[in-house]
């Protein structure tokens, strides 16, 4: 099968969407199907054209960028081409571009998979509204000429102002996730890395510093927290020095970061294995996003997967893992009183991780699972449209 995925940044982009794709794609790929990608070369010493791990990702120059969006006359022309050549087309929305990729393979025959990410909620300023707008109307073309729509949960599709339109569109798949295998060896090279100290309670978060993700909640939460444990330490694990489009809200909070001294300590962007070794101290992980743009949370299950318990807010399709496995507490959204207590109850909580639980998730959500369950929904596209 030739299997066309379309998407605006790819690796080495990181962000939930990018490393879904990736893992999709690549697993895809390692069943002997013939997958390509699409992207922009928002890195411009980034190869317009190279093949890694079986997937060939084709690259397009960017003109300028439009808030987080970019925009790329060569899209339409070498969209063509692509589709010509493949069988079935997957576009990961959000995406300004989506809208042209579903038209030009419907024009071709092909049939068309959305894979639904996250509603946009756009910053403040005419230009971020106008570009959500775009993004909006072109993610909405796309999913009307989708013969299937894709998302995690159909917690979040019934609760999604979007993708409540397309609910009869709807296939629910696991996103695609695996965590390194970690010695004790690795764990104790970490901790001597980035200086941490595991008689601490740790609380990890692993994330963009962005908006979305409610940061500033889980700084206004540390105090009470070092009430009840004095030397907790929150670990931020991430991008958190210059992601697209959050400038201003990463000036906004950093000086109260800075207060709280070595009760937060951010390490960045670490390699796979380095983030197992980090879940493996975790004694929780925590993850406090505020709106739509939050619709699953794959992070969570990372934790889980390596035992550690989650706090999660109380988003539709975020609430799922701990509502499933019983591994963390659920809190409202932007309190961080509760966010505190919740915490506060997972670290005194005696409750032991079962093991049965950990295998299920490895297997739920693996990317040859969640690869078949594509697969399955090409073919069947492909069969009925002959």
């Amino acid at each position: 099968m030739r299997i066309l995925i379309v998407l605006t940044y790819y690796k080495p982009y990181k962000s939930g969407l990018t490393i879904y794709a990736q893992r999709q794609a690549e697993a895809l790929a390692k069943m002997g199907h013939d997958v390509s990608v699409l992207t922009s070369q928002f890195d411009p010493d980034l190869p317009e054209v190279e093949i890694e791990e079986g997937v060939t990702i084709h690259r397009l120059s960017v003109l300028f960028r439009l808030s987080k969006g970019v925009i790329m006359p060569q899209m339409p022309f070498k969209a063509w081409r692509l589709i010509s050549q493949s069988d079935v087309v997957n576009c990961h929305l959000p995406q300004a571009d989506a809208a042209v990729i579903a038209v030009l393979a419907k024009i071709k025959g092909k049939p068309v998979v959305s894979t639904y990410h996250c509603d946009i909620k756009m910053p403040k300023g005419i230009i971020n509204k106008l570009a959500g707008w775009g993004a909006k109307l072109a993610n909405h073309v796309c999913a009307r000429f989708s013969d299937a729509v894709v998302h995690n949960t159909r917690d979040f599709a019934e609760n999604s102002e979007f993708l409540a339109k397309y609910i009869n569109k709807l296939t629910v798949i696991n996103p695609p996730i695996v965590v390194d295998q970690v010695s004790s060896s690795e764990i104790d090279q970490f901790l001597q890395k980035y200086e941490i100290d595991p008689s601490r309670k740790i609380i990890g978060m692993v994330a963009r510093l962005a908006s979305e993700k409610g940061v500033e909640y889980l700084i206004e939460a540390v105090p009470k927290i070092s009430q009840a444990y004095e030397g907790a330490q929150v670990v931020f694990v991430g991008n958190f020095q210059d992601v697209v489009g959050e400038g201003a809200y990463k000036e906004r909070i950093m000086p109260i970061i800075h207060q709280l001294g070595d009760r937060w300590k951010f390490l960045g962007v670490v390699t796979e294995n380095e983030k197992a070794a980090f879940y493996k101290i975790c004694d929780v992980v925590v993850l406090p996003s505020i709106n739509s743009t939050e619709s699953f949370g794959m992070v969570q299950v990372e934790g889980m997967i390596c035992g550690a318990p989650v706090v999660a807010t109380d988003l539709p399709g975020v609430r799922q893992p701990v509502r499933s496995t019983g591994m963390g507490k659920i809190v409202p959204i932007k309190d961080s009183q509760a966010l505190a207590e919740g915490i506060i109850q997972v670290l005194g909580s005696s409750d032991v991780v079962d093991q049965a639980t950990v295998t299920s998730l490895k297997e739920d959500y693996s990317p040859e699972t969640v690869a078949r369950a594509y697969e399955s929904l090409y073919a069947n596209l492909l069969e009925g449209n002959g």
